[in-house]
This record gives structure tokens, sequence and C-alpha cells, in this order.
């Protein structure tokens, strides 16, 4: 797979600060994220002037789908400047996605008890700075001065305030008024300023009973307070009072979300203000706690104003978080009409868009900033230019049927400088019924716009247009002319392991026999060891790829033999213990595996001259990899070299690729334009390696030598990286780019159908004829998410000039 596809929220700075912590040597990193049991809130102030609860607090949360036994465990609290710990003893189980409430000491004041606690310590907190340890023994903390985090048996630690005894950078400071709550998913990124926020007091114990403090000042009040949503999101893309508190906001439910980590709802004020670049709606996000409301009730919301960034690089989601209360005032009342899509013509401007005032009416990412959080309607019929994900009812339209469209219904992704600014992601939260690109999708999508961790803007529908199926076929293969010419294919079938279920081993197979006409020679990318993402230090993957070839043979091809190098464990990326890597599968019928000894994880396979002056040349090793310990590969798949022998003993090199993912570049509706794509570095890096090999390849053979390079370069025809690899078109010719302009795709994301799987071919190749096999990324009942790739290289033609059947053409064609 070419890019990350995590759902709906991820913590983006977990990564980025866990390194940046390890070069700095910035103070308390723990020992490990945890990702069970997390301190979820603390509140010092209780019983303090202005304060509405009566005690302090510790507040766990279980973030596991199972209970958690907490005997012989603890919680443990020092001062902010202080060494010595205050332990409170823990007893009973947290339940699966539940809370656990310690009470700690009261104050003199307050007017709110807790709920009924499920431990109770007597240590009174600091309203300001402090603290506290959630730790796997009953034995108090000593000698581990500021570094308590990464002490033994400490499971989480949480400073706040004036202290450097943290998990990287300190929670904000408490108040008699405030808490800290762990905000987001409850993702522990051990970065205690990026896990919490401060906000109003809220507390829930094991039983699931929750109190909240409310309005310091008037506790569950339901008299709309002043601030209303427009001013909340403002006329830019940063609220203008980001994270302050607001109480008993006005509103109608739109929508709500009741599943995964980022639960909460939609609402939006029905009287708008006269700013159009104003918003009038915003997402209350709940975390794991599925929101009372329902779409039409008016409410009243109380929480802290954040800007949530879903993913390195990305815009900032406005919403109301925090502790979250809101007030139900009625029920059954009219939802605000919603806005029309209209899109103009320019996707975005350059420079960093949160710098910039918004242009609503110029740029196609300006008009969804200042519609973020509020219901749209697209009043159009569109063109569905992905498939239908079902599994997250995730569908991409066009609103400019006109804009770069493929023959079979797509959008052609053809440069950086054109984004296809009709694009529009909608995922419904009724569900979708599965349909293929070219499809239609009538008039009538309705729902609050929001920006996600993938996808970036998204209509989150809660009422879906009929989707009309436009009848796209899958390709295949015609058979050859003449007996000679061989035919080579590439194919990524997305994390192939012998784990899977037969269905998709079937559903690989019959491709590989009735589309891809069973190809002589077959380069896959992501074939998985033996027990998949089991990650125990096993790397064969004999299982899965004799699993795969008997599944071929029953579809009818013929019995393949195969070549492959297993690699070093969890050293080459791709899923967490799957050890992906290429595997050549060959027909021995057909073609000849030229076997040499010596090629394993590590070596590295030269071009070897049979005498100094010969130009005959073969491998040192077959397989091989290439030069495998260079600094171009870490956690990334190196290249699979073998020596091939066809029609009548001709030599043929081929070298499978599966370079490193796109993973950590900013999306195309980043905050800074253009987006940044840090990943093409090591992807340059792999394609000069490979260039450098095919280039002592031809040296060596005085450009005699037969070579293809092929699979998944996860990059574009029109990249630094595929024009390093071809010596801009010197040493190879990159057949992707003999297609029609509209037809130069094997793979779609975001609504883009775009090229990452390529096959390049060296001179001394004359005569071919090549295609895309368009089986799977347009379709919704897909086997993998790329479409395959082949050549055919023609017999006979060694010639000059070549014979009329040795013109590049195309074995492709629409299945009837």
């Amino acid at each position: 797979m070419a890019h990350s596809r995590a759902r709906w929220r991820i913590v983006a700075a977990a990564l980025p600060l866990a390194v940046i912590t390890a070069m700095v040597g910035l103070p308390g990193t723990a020992n490990a994220l945890s990702t069970d049991v997390v301190i979820s809130g603390v509140y010092g102030g209780g019983g303090n002037n202005l304060a509405v609860f009566k005690n302090d607090y510790i507040e766990l949360a279980n973030l596991t789908g199972s209970p958690v036994d907490l005997s012989g465990w603890s919680v443990q609290y020092a001062s902010a400047a202080g060494a010595v710990f205050q332990m409170t003893n823990l007893t009973g189980t947290i339940p699966a996605h539940g809370k656990y409430l310690v009470q700690q000491a009261a104050g003199a004041g307050g007017t709110v008890a807790l709920p009924t606690p499920d431990a109770t310590g007597s240590v009174p907190m600091s309203a300001t700075s402090g603290v506290v340890a959630l730790v796997t023994a009953q034995v108090p903390l000593v000698g581990c001065g500021i570094s308590c985090a990464t002490a033994p048996n400490v499971k989480d630690l949480v400073g706040y305030g004036a202290t450097a005894n943290v998990e990287t950078l300190a929670a904000p400071g408490l108040t008699n008024t405030t808490a800290d709550a762990r905000s987001g998913a409850m993702t522990d990124t051990d970065n205690n300023s990026v896990d919490f926020t401060s906000g109003i007091p809220k507390v829930t114990n094991s039983a699931g009973t929750t109190v909240s403090a409310g309005d310091p000042g008037d506790p569950g009040d339901p008299t709309p307070g002043t601030v209303r949503i427009h001013d909340i999101q403002g006329t830019g893309r940063i609220s203008p009072i980001v994270g302050t508190s607001v109480t008993n906001v006005p509103g109608i439910v739109t929508a709500v979300r009741t599943t995964g980590s980022a639960r909460g709802y939609w609402f939006q004020d029905p009287t708008a203000d006269a700013d159009p670049l104003s918003s009038e709606g915003i997402f209350v996000f709940t975390g794991t706690t599925t929101p009372a409301v329902v779409a039409g009730d008016s409410v009243l919301a109380t929480g802290r104003v954040t800007e949530f960034r879903p993913a390195t690089g990305a815009q900032s989601l406005t919403e109301i978080g925090g502790p979250v209360n809101t007030i139900k005032l009625t029920s059954g009342n009219a939802l605000p009409a919603p806005a029309a899509v209209v899109f103009p013509d320019a996707y975005t401007k350059t420079g960093s868009l949160e710098a910039q005032p918004l242009e609503p009416n110029s740029y196609v990412l300006d008009w969804l900033e200042t519609h973020e959080g509020m219901r749209i309607s697209i009043d159009q019929a569109t063109r569905l230019v992905s498939p239908v994900n079902t599994q997250f009812g995730e569908l991409w339209v066009t609103l400019k049927p006109g804009q770069n469209p493929t023959p079979r219904g797509g959008t052609i992704y053809k440069s950086y400088d054109d984004q296809n600014s009709g694009r529009l992601m909608i995922a419904s939260l009724i569900g979708a019924p599965a349909a293929n690109v070219g499809s239609t999708l009538a008039a009538g999508t309705t729902g609050p716009l929001d920006y996600q961790s993938f996808g970036g803007y998204a209509l989150m529908a809660t009422q879906l247009g009929m989707i009309t199926e436009g009848g796209l076929k899958k390709q295949m293969v015609q058979p050859p002319k003449k007996a000679g010419d061989l035919s080579v294919a590439t194919y990524n079938v997305e994390n192939l392991a012998a784990t899977n279920p037969d269905s998709k081993f079937a559903k690989l197979a019959q491709a590989v026999v009735s589309n891809l006409g069973s190809p002589d020679i077959l380069a896959l990318e992501e074939i998985q060891d033996n027990n998949g993402a089991t990650d125990n230090g096993v790397v064969a993957a004999d299982q899965t790829v004799a699993k795969f070839i008997a599944a071929i043979q029953a579809a009818g091809g013929p019995a393949y033999d195969w070549r492959s190098i297993n690699p070093n464990n969890d050293t080459d990326g791709g899923e967490p213990g799957g050890n992906i890597r290429q595997v050549f599968l060959f027909n021995p019928a057909r073609t000849t595996f030229v076997d040499r000894p010596g090629g394993d994880a590590n070596t590295a396979v030269q071009v070897v001259r049979a005498r100094p002056t010969s130009n005959q040349v073969s491998l040192s090793v077959s397989p091989g990899r290439i030069d495998p310990t260079s600094d171009a590969w870490p956690s990334s798949r190196k290249p699979l070299v073998g020596e091939f022998l066809y029609d009548g003993n001709k030599q043929l090199f081929v070298v499978a690729n599966h370079f490193n993912s796109k993973g950590g570049d900013y999306p195309l509706s980043a905050a800074v334009q253009p987006p940044v794509r840090s990943s093409e570095v090591q992807r340059t890096k792999q394609a000069n390696e490979v260039n450098e090999f095919i280039q002592d390849l031809a040296t060596k053979s005085a450009g005699r030598a037969r070579a293809i390079v092929l699979g998944d370069l996860n990059d574009y025809q029109f990249s630094p990286s595929v024009a390093t690899l071809t010596g801009n078109g010197t040493v190879l010719k990159t057949l992707i780019d003999t297609l029609p302009a509209d037809q130069r795709y094997s793979y779609i994301f975001d609504g883009n159908s775009q090229v990452l799987d390529h096959i390049a071919i060296s001179p001394a190749i004359k005569g071919y004829s090549y295609g895309v096999v368009h089986i799977n990324a347009e379709f919704s009942d897909q086997a993998s998410d790329h479409d395959p790739q082949i050549v055919r290289i023609l017999t006979g033609c060694d010639v000059d000039p070549l014979p009329t059947r040795c013109l590049p053409g195309s074995p492709v064609v629409d299945v009837p």
C-alpha cells in the first residue's frame, strides 16, 4: 500500500515528539506508550475558593476492550518541586473502555460531591502545579528526581504546571475552577502538553456515573451564554478564542457520530451572522463517550475551544472539546438549511494558509473552511471518481465533470500543480452501497462538513443520493501473437499472507489467469511472511507463496516456480511483523531462472563480465538484492534482481522494486501549500541505487543487456525519483509515458487516478506491447488496491527497421 489509511483520528505528534525527545534529551520520556490504562484527569482545587467540587481527584481510563485488574497498583502524588510521593493504593478492576475515580483530600468549600469513588485517599493536591504517577506497584517512588516517568513500574505520569517532572513537556497548570483532562482519542503520546487540555472539571467513576462542575458561577443554568458558534469559528482558519472555555453555546444538533474514538456531534446556529467568512457550524468532541443527543435537538454546549490537527501538515479542525457539558433544551427542531456546494476554479493558494485571509469565491479550500462544521448539500448529479469503500461508507465525487477525466470515469492526476479542484470526499454516516468509478450519485447528498485525518475535508452524509452503477468492466490481456513472445507483469497483492482467507487467494489467482493471461514472469510486491502480521521473528514466506501458486493452478493457470530472498526480521517496513518482500513467479515451461548461489538479505548483487574484455555479463548471485546495506533502504524493501533465459536462451535481467511509501507526506489539503513531500528524499536515493546498477549493467554489456525494472515505485511518472531512476529517459524508458495522458494510472487515492506502479525497459528491448490492466483500483470489489501492469517482449524484433508487429501497442482490452 502506498498511503497510510488510519481512520478518523491519529495523534500526529506522537512519532515526531518521540524522535525529538530522543535527539535533544528532553526530560521525562516514559519507558513506553501506555496502551491499556492511563491517567485521564487530575484536579487539585477541590473545596477551594470558587470551586464547585468538594474534593481533589485523579481519574483513570481503560483504553482496552477488556477489564483490567488494578489490585496491587497505586496512584502517587508529589509537589512540583518535591521528591516525596504520597501514595493511594488501588483495588478492584477498571471496566473495558471505562473510568476509575480516585478521590483525594477535601477542602473547606465546594458545593458538589464527586460520584462514588473507586478508591479514596487523603492527599491534598496542588491546585496549580504537581506530579501524578500511575504505578503498577504499591511501593513509594523514591530517588527518581525529575525523571520519574522512566522509573520502574511507572505506567503513566502527568506533570502539570511549573514542574520539570513530566513526560516531555508539562500539562497546563490548574486553577480552582479548571482541571486537566486527557484530550483527543485518549491516546498516550508521552507528551503531557499534547495529551492534556485544561477545562471545567468533569469526572466519571467505574459505574459510569459522570458529574460535571458546569459553569462555576451557575452550574446547570440553561441560559444561553454570550458566545456564538460564529464567534468561535471566526473569519480565519484558527479560532480567535482557541484555548478558552465557552459556556452554553446554543445551536441545533445536525448529526451525531456514535462509533469509534472520535465520537461527538455537529451543531449549528440557525441564525447566521452577516459575515460569509465565519462558519455557523462546529463539532463537539466527546471522545469515546456517545453523546446523548440526536439531530434536531436544541442544545447548549460547554467546553474548551480547541484546534485539532489530525495529521502532520494537515489543517486543523476547530471544535469544542475538553470536558464537555451539553444541556438539551428541546427536540424535533428543523435543521438549518444546507448550503449548496459550489466550488470556485482554483484549488488553493500558496504559502501558509493559516496566515492568509479566506477567499471562498476564489479557492476551493477556502470555500470549505468557511463552511467547516455546517450542513452542506450537493445539489447536482455527480460522478464517482473512486469506488465506494463499503466498510467505511466512503467515496469521492467530482463536481467538475469535465476536469481531467479518464476514459473510464475517473479524474487523472497529471502534475503537482493540478490537484483536481472538483474532488470532494463523502463519508456517509448511514453507509453506502458498493459502486465503481464512473457511477452516478444523484443530487441530494447532505450533511455537515468535517476535516479528518484521512481525506481532509469530507461531507459527513446524513442523506445520500441514489447511486446508479456506471457499468464499468474489468480488463484482460489478449493472447500473444507469437509463441516466442515473453510476458512480464508486476502486481502489488496488498499484504498477502498465508493467514489470509482462501477467498483472497482465489480472487488474486483468477485475475492472474483470466485477466493477466498467466504471465511468463510475475513480479509480486507485498508478499508477507507465513504468519502475516504476527511479529514473532518468522521471515519465511514459502507457505504464502505455495498457497498462491496452488490457487493459480486451481484457477487453470500454470505450475509456477518462484524465487525470492527473505529479509531480515522487521527491517523492510510495511505492516509490523509482516516482513513484506518482492517475489518472482515464473512459468518454467516458458522461461528459465538462472540460479547463482550466495544471495541473501545482506549480500549485494554485482554485474560480472565473463572475461575482462567480454560484453557477456551475468549476476554474481541470482536472485540477489541491490546494495541492501546502503542508507537508501532503512525500513524499506530492497530491490530483488533475477537473471532469466527465454526464447532460445536470450538473456533477461529483471529488477523488482517496492520503494518506500508516501507516509509522512503532507496531504493535498495541507495547511502549507504546496504540500511537503518529505518521503521523496528516500525514494530518490533508492532510485539512484537502481539507476547505478542498470548503468553498470549497460556499460559492462556495451548496451546489449535486456533489462526490465518494474514494481511499486510509490511515485508519479513526473516525480524526481522516477526521473532519477530512468536518467531522465536516457537509461530506462518508462512505459506509462507511452500511454495517452488520460490513461496513465494504476491506483486511486483521494479521488485522483494516479501512477504508483511502473514498468521501465532498457534500450536493448526493441519490440514490445504494454498496458495497465484495470481490475482493482476502480472497483469496490477489489482483490488489491493496485492495478497490475504487463509488458510483452515481442520475438523477432532485434532488427532495424522494426517490423510492423514490433511497433509499440497495447495487449489490454476490455472484457466483453
